[in-house]
């Protein structure tokens, strides 16, 4: 089949449910075996802040995606919901919303949770976005499939820097552990799949969450939510030095079984949090989503994948390492 369409990032996819609203300590579903696990071995990349300014942006790096590999099969599994570390306080109307792509000043727990990832790919230093989530090993940072492994490869020299600003690492970087992705993503690359997940390493004997906090966490979420995205892009007309956000109402990808928003960030934000019920008063939200890819022809949209049973098992697998 032809190659019809392309990534453009490195960031950069029912009817009502009774959610089950589950705390980080409670017993999550068993991990599904096939969920893909690897363990990290040393970091042989010094990230010093000229490394971490000149990473490339991994939309520069990636290559064309076969249509044929992309599936519309995304299971959906029973609702679950991880609260955030902060309260959502639920009374605060948006202040910020819509917005196509800009400066976040409204402070709170996003801040500190979200951050910038740097690895190895290739050979080449390149870069993407995370959020540290709430889970019961206090170390689970959520970021797209390709933002961990690609082409085949699974990156080296792993770190997740959160609330990077132009090189500083106020809260340290944080390297990992093990990388996880969906079995789809392990196995082809299936942009439907598109999710990612590290474990990182404790610091000073502190885990990653007690120090930044965490953000909540939903899947199987009912689809068209009012959202709010988060990342990093390092592409032009952006530079890759603070945070960018978008808010929208989002829609059902056209392409594949993901979702979309009105956002025009650029490479190097992929893997950034996209959240449902984000609350501007606290910076907290439940995450449902990344920012996986764009398509050429219509640059103002963004997509990500539906966090389905899939995204689900990854996250109580990484929760539960």
């Amino acid at each position: 089949m032809k190659k019809f369409w392309q990534t453009a990032i490195a960031l950069a996819a029912g009817g009502l449910a009774v959610a089950a609203f589950v705390s980080p300590s409670a017993t999550a579903a068993p991990p599904a075996p096939s969920v893909a696990v690897h363990d990290m071995g040393a970091i042989a990349t010094k990230w010093t802040p000229e490394a971490m300014r000149n990473a490339i942006p991994m939309d520069r790096l990636l290559p064309k995606v076969d249509a044929s590999k992309v599936t519309h099969n995304v299971k959906k599994g029973t609702p679950q919901i991880v609260r955030p570390v902060t309260s959502l306080l639920n009374d605060v109307a948006p202040m910020a919303f819509p917005d196509g792509g800009g400066d976040w000043t409204g402070g709170g727990a996003v801040e500190k949770t979200a951050g910038r990832v740097f690895f190895t790919y290739q050979g080449r230093q390149a870069s993407c976005s995370g959020d540290a989530v709430n889970s019961g090993n206090k170390s689970v940072v959520l970021t797209a499939g390709h933002c961990v492994k690609l082409d085949g490869a699974w990156h080296t020299d792993w770190v997740f820097v959160p609330a990077y600003k132009d090189g500083n690492a106020p809260f340290g970087q944080w390297t990992a552990k093990t990388t996880m992705s969906t079995p789809q993503w392990e196995a082809s690359e299936d942009i439907n799949f598109d999710v990612g997940a590290a474990v990182v390493n404790p610091q000073g004997g502190q885990s990653l969450t007690d120090v930044v906090g965490g953000q909540g966490v939903a899947f199987n979420s009912p689809r068209g939510q009012d959202m709010y995205a988060f990342g990093w892009p390092a592409a032009d007309p952006y530079d890759g030095t603070h945070m960018i956000y978008c808010s929208g109402t989002t829609f059902d990808a056209f392409i594949s079984d993901g979702i979309g928003m009105t956002c025009d960030m650029t490479g190097g934000a992929s893997g950034g949090p996209w959240f449902q019920d984000f609350d501007e008063g606290t910076g907290a939200g439940l995450q449902n989503s990344v920012n996986s890819y764009k398509i050429n022809f219509i640059p103002t949209w963004m997509f990500g994948p539906y966090f389905g049973a899939d995204a689900q098992n990854l996250y109580n697998r990484a929760a539960a390492a």
